[in-house]
């Protein structure tokens, strides 16, 4: 097995498991003790949502390939024709779900597990302004599919046909207004509900039941006391769904603020200002213990925050900041594992690093690699950097070993974006119109 070699202090070192295991640290304090927090995974299994059954970039896989050979796993088949995007592929009642652009409409496309295509429809218009391409992934549930194009039009499709059952504009119908880059957030669905973050004068977050579309509750309107006072508009991240304190919480950010309300009323329980020069708050809340990890581009530093419990019963539940960071993730994402968080820093500082989650202090960096998406499994980190290059790493305690790399892709303008999934034993890798389909199980491995 031939071990790829980047430039730079590259060294393979003895393992040091990533995988969350019933030892991770759970960073409990005293004024919550007895209290955990805990990921609610989405109903459906495999694969089914942006980043996983968790929402948490990390897949329950085992027996994948340590290693990859030079020119990387074996690819088992490609599909071409998925139109220009950054959105990942999801899973759900044996197809796959992808969105593209394709001229001025966005389009929601349906595959079986070999890259046949099955069907496509619109969900209203592309994205035509600066960095072109289908953002949002797809969330699938119960036999439908939920999406929310750039503009804001979120949709409820029949999985088997494509049917539309039922779609509303949310920046239209709660006076919120689109952010420079295009919404993006990826759509939150549990037994109930479609959670999106609204934005605007008339909510912050909205709740739609699922089957009717109805309005099941929304929250009162995020304003910017700290800034202009004006209501808050939606971020580019998405939401995650924790459990905490007998409570269910979605924590994720609009423009300017992390946010943590109550799944069931929508009421809000805290927020964080997060400011930066183009408010954009693109990174997915990471849970620690009972602990969310933010990071914004460009601007205040990341932070990690600590989950309190209300003293009186039905009280809201609070927040404690805990310390600072210089790690600066933007879209590409924060996995922890091992107790540690991994990730990239934005261009300014450049390569990827490796943070002790209970003291912040910054374990190893690696400066001489892209920034990118990443994916947890199996105890390896799969990182796809933003030039078109795909990464199999290893925590190596004192810095990331090197277990195989290869190139996807020669991205003209460095926006190889999409988050890498892994499901049955295969890596799912997607440059806009192609989709890759790789056999990373460990049987493949040459004795």
């Amino acid at each position: 097995m031939t071990r790829a070699v980047f430039p730079g202090p590259w060294l393979a070192l003895t393992l040091v498991g990533l995988a969350p295991t019933a030892s991770t640290p759970t960073f409990a304090s005293s004024e919550n003790a007895g209290e955990a927090a805990s990921l609610i995974a989405s109903p459906e299994p495999g694969w089914p949502q942006f980043r996983g059954p968790r929402r948490d970039g990390i897949s329950d896989e085992r027996g994948l390939l340590p290693s990859w050979p030079e020119p990387g796993p074996p690819l088992l088949w490609s599909a071409q024709g998925l139109g220009r995007g950054h959105s990942s592929p999801v899973f759900g009642d044996g197809r796959i779900y992808i969105t593209g652009d394709f001229g001025e409409d966005l389009q929601v496309l349906a595959y079986d597990l070999e890259g046949k295509p099955l069907w496509r429809v619109k969900n209203g218009d592309a994205w035509l302004n600066q960095h072109q391409g289908a953002r949002s992934t797809v969330t699938f549930n119960a036999g439908r599919l939920y999406h929310q194009n750039a503009h804001g039009r979120l949709a409820c499709l029949e999985a088997a046909t494509g049917k539309e059952l039922w779609s509303v504009n949310v920046l239209e119908r709660f006076r919120g207004e689109n952010i420079r880059w295009g919404i993006s957030e990826c759509l939150l669905v549990d037994e109930r509900a479609v959670y999106v973050t609204a934005g605007g004068r008339d909510a912050l977050l909205v709740a739609f039941d699922k089957v009717t579309g109805t309005v099941l509750w929304k929250s009162e309107p995020l304003l910017d006391v700290e800034g202009d006072g004006s209501a808050d508009n939606p971020g580019y991240g998405s939401p995650i769904l924790v459990r905490f304190a007998g409570r269910r919480l979605i924590i994720g950010s609009s423009q300017r603020h992390l946010y943590c309300a109550d799944a069931d009323t929508g009421e809000l329980q805290w927020t964080r200002r997060r400011s930066t020069p183009y408010s954009v708050l693109a990174m997915m809340p990471v849970l620690a213990g009972d602990t969310i990890f933010m990071t914004a581009p460009l601007a205040q530093p990341g932070a990690l925050h600590r989950l309190t419990a209300s003293a009186q019963p039905g009280g809201k539940v609070g927040v404690d900041d805990l310390w600072t960071t210089k790690l600066d993730t933007a879209q590409g994402g924060v996995v922890y594992g091992n107790g540690r968080f991994f990730g990239s820093h934005y261009p300014r500082r450049g390569g990827w690093t490796a943070i002790e989650a209970a003291t912040g202090k910054v374990l190893y960096e690696e400066p001489g690699m892209v920034k990118g998406s990443v994916l947890l499994a199996d105890n390896r980190l799969y990182a796809l950097t933003e030039d078109g290059w795909m990464h199999l790493l290893r925590d190596a305690d004192t810095q990331f070993a090197v277990e195989g790399r290869f190139r996807l892709a020669t991205p003209r303008d460095r926006d190889a974006w999409t988050h890498p999934v892994i499901l049955n034993g295969r890596l799912y890798l997607r440059f806009h119109d192609t989709l890759y389909c790789y056999d990373i199980r460990a049987q493949l491995a040459p004795k």
